[in-house]
């Protein structure tokens, strides 16, 4: 796949901009706020969707948006992906053997995955046919000391707020931790980059600030990844889907303390806690 970023002197736009503020005393400052700006991905010239993204990794999020949408099934289904932020716009040429049809390119539902849309009523018959490992396990200790090595990093949140992150990782390890002002962007960026490097989800636990809902957990699914942890709460669609297809899903996790709502059989409660130094 050819990867071409076209723009005006720099290969990304700002994270951060600063900007000025005036406080409940009357002081002014500059503060930090989070950078935000449209990417309109064209799919064999048709217009798809926009999304409103950091724009930290454009190429992948474009590819993971396809990947999680059920338009493509691996990186060898795309010919080239060329960004051009003079334009705001992610053009992505599939190759010959893939033909979409306009209609289906339509067919986004608007759900309550931050306004961005999708396929739902696609991607939830796809879900009868995902199996997830159950070899796979986590332990107490290892949610914790995951929890605790994500809060000390240097983050946008950090500087800015007004952004998620996500994380994909194994055992305790981080492969990769994005930001962006939607919490499906970082998702869909993640899986995009585990499309590109080939990295499969089987063995490894996926993070997010975001709370999980029936998208969240679609996604998490079709990306083969069992665990799926968050900070934040769970719905009730969300909790049924991943009940259904036995995805361990973890909510309300802080500190020490979380939710297993569902996957009981992967967690283990009795190995030793990890202590914080």
């Amino acid at each position: 796949m050819k990867i071409k970023s076209l723009d005006m002197g720099s290969k990304e736009p700002p994270s951060n901009i600063n900007v000025k503020s005036i406080d409940e005393n009357q002081i002014a400052a500059l503060i930090s706020i989070t950078g935000e700006y449209p990417l309109t991905l064209y799919v064999n010239k048709i217009p798809l969707v926009t999304l409103m993204t950091m724009g930290q990794h454009p190429e992948a999020l474009s590819v993971g948006y396809l990947v999680n949408q059920g338009l493509i099934s691996s990186i060898n289904d795309i010919s080239s992906v060329t960004v051009d932020w003079e334009t705001n716009s992610s053009i992505i040429v599939l190759s010959n053997k893939i033909n979409i049809e306009e209609q289906r390119l339509a067919e986004r539902t608007i759900t309550s995955g931050c306004g961005q849309g999708t396929m739902l009523g696609n991607l939830l018959e796809k879900t009868d046919e995902i199996e997830l490992p159950d070899s796979t396990h986590i332990s107490k200790g290892t949610l914790y000391k995951i929890l605790h090595d994500i809060r000390q990093r240097e983050t946008v949140y950090k500087t800015s707020g007004a952004v998620h992150g996500c994380a994909l990782l194994e055992a305790e390890k981080v492969i990769y931790f994005i930001e962006d002002v939607g919490r499906h962007n970082a998702v869909d960026t993640i899986a995009g980059k585990m499309v590109m490097e080939d990295i499969k989800g089987q063995n490894k636990y996926f993070y997010t600030t975001g709370r999980l809902t029936s998208e969240m957990v679609i996604k998490c699914a079709q990306m083969r990844i069992p665990v799926l942890i968050s900070r934040s709460g769970v719905t009730h669609m969300g909790w049924k889907i991943a009940k259904d297809i036995n995805l361990t899903m973890i909510g309300r996790a802080k500190g020490k303390h979380f939710l297993l709502f569902s996957g009981e059989s992967r967690f283990l409660f009795d190995e030793a806690e990890y202590a914080e130094n």
